[in-house]
């Protein structure tokens, strides 16, 4: 009998982006002192436990004011997503399940059915990932 390798452990996913428009303030206050719905989000997102390579970043302005408060998923060789119509106290959740599949998804593309509701309906926009540059 012939000892068979073992089969090389699944490598992890390449790193992605999560990045949260921390500026947000649809339906929040307009009161200057007041924490921007956009800061919440990204602090309860700071709070959570994210997949392994996920990293949590912030934006100034994802210029998407009308559907705030938004996020974006960003990864090498990966479309990019915006999401927007976020409310931090009800789809945290959705989120991080979102950006899990995204994160283990080899070009970014989750299939649509396998997407958290949430992202079915407040997809902002997909953008095609980078080319490699040639020179």
């Amino acid at each position: 009998m012939t000892e068979t390798e073992p089969e090389p452990p699944e490598s992890e996913p390449a790193p992605v982006d999560l990045i949260v428009c921390a500026t947000c303030r649809h339906g929040g206050s307009d009161d200057a002192d007041a924490t921007r719905p956009g800061a919440r989000l990204y602090d309860a997102l700071a709070g959570r436990d994210l997949p392994p390579g996920v990293r949590l970043k912030s934006a100034q302005c994802l210029s998407n004011c009308s559907r705030g408060c938004s996020i974006a998923l960003r990864g090498a060789g990966r479309w990019t997503y915006v999401y927007g119509d976020i409310d931090a106290a009800r789809d945290l959740d959705a989120i991080v399940d979102g950006v899990d599949r995204y994160r283990r998804s080899a070009d970014g593309i989750v299939p649509w059915r396998e997407r958290p509701e949430h992202f079915r309906k407040h997809c902002i926009a997909r953008i095609p990932p980078l080319e490699p540059s040639h020179g």
